[in-house]
């Protein structure tokens, strides 16, 4: 920084101003100290500056995600970070996997980091670990599922309402042999949604036949797996709802590599790259992540803010987008 004070001929302090993005630096000596930054090729320390910011803080937050690499994961994940770069604050993220241990050795990895605040797709079930944290001050908002045992701002999606929105669209086409796959029965939007199929079949008077459920499906495979299965037993469903955008894939692969693809019903919960493009596309109950990550983020820094009003509680509603899977007759 010294050197960069010199080449540009000004104060350390003014260097420090700038590097910072404080006010009170004229844009001509704004554009001297970038300059001189430039070609010393100098680095600004972020770590550094963060322990000598009178507000302490270190424009980082942390984002625990299940999976970085799912679609839905990393929308929601691109949404936090617009918000966070218009702060001038930079995210880190990491996955849980649907480990609980995973969960907390993240968050204790990002606390270490002196991240100002939380963004947590939780895996675990109990989160009042999370005390020590609130009380030296991170802010923590929780997305897609609620906290256990510790009260959070929370932003969700109206899992088992959307899941009935699509099987009432595939009564509606005269299925009443509808089958359901879900993901790990420990995960609560898994169990939501599958709430809600047994919700509303028997909301229309239809018998649930246990035999058509297959849940714990983590993946493409295993969900591809239980579908050729169901599809190869008799009588098999006219039609699926499939309970995750993974689940999704793995059931169309199966039904595509039976020739059933064009002869059985199928409705996915979450959207997915490319869905419009099958033969036929895909009829999905589709979340909005990017609402859900922007709502998060705009939480978050409310709180950081200075915001201490009781934890609010958001749910982002679910749009169905019919394409042709969901719209075939029994």
């Amino acid at each position: 920084m010294r050197e960069v004070a010199a080449l540009a001929k000004v104060s350390i302090k003014t260097v420090s101003r700038v590097v910072n993005g404080e006010t009170g630096v004229s844009p001509r000596l704004a554009r001297r100290v970038t300059a001189a930054s430039e070609r010393l090729d100098y680095r600004h320390n972020l770590t550094a500056s963060s322990l000598r910011r009178s507000d302490g803080r270190s424009a980082t937050i942390g984002v625990v995600l299940e999976d970085v690499s799912n679609p839905f994961a990393s929308a929601l994940h691109r949404s936090i970070e617009d918000v966070a770069v218009r702060r001038g604050v930079l995210v880190l993220a990491g996955s849980s996997d649907e480990d609980e241990a995973r969960e907390r050795e993240l968050i204790s990895a990002f606390a270490s980091r002196r991240v100002d605040g939380l963004i947590i797709q939780p895996a675990s079930h109990d989160h009042s670990y999370l005390l020590a944290e609130r009380k030296v001050g991170t802010a923590i908002v929780f997305v897609d599922r609620p906290a256990g045992f510790f009260d959070a701002d929370t932003v969700l999606t109206d899992n088992a309402a959307g899941v009935r929105r699509g099987i009432r669209h595939l009564i509606a086409q005269g299925h009443r042999r509808i089958a359901y796959l879900g993901d790990l029965h420990t995960i609560a939007t898994a169990a939501e949604r599958h709430r809600g199929y047994v919700q509303e079949l028997a909301a229309q008077k239809i018998q649930l036949d246990e035999r058509l459920v297959r849940l714990d499906l983590h993946g493409i495979e295993k969900a591809e797996a239980a579908v050729a299965e169901l599809l190869t037993a008799s009588p098999r469903p006219t039609a699926l709802f499939a309970g995750q955008n993974l689940i999704t894939i793995g059931a169309f692969r199966a039904m595509r590599h039976l020739g059933l693809h064009k002869r059985t019903a199928l409705v996915g919960f979450d959207d997915f790259l490319l869905a419009d493009l099958l033969e036929p596309g895909i009829t999905v109950i589709a979340q909005d992540p990017a609402a859900i990550g922007r709502t998060a983020a705009e939480m978050l820094f409310r709180r950081l803010d200075g915001d201490r009003s009781p934890s609010e509680h958001h749910t982002v509603v679910t749009q169905m987008i019919t394409r042709g899977s969901g719209e075939i007759r029994p």
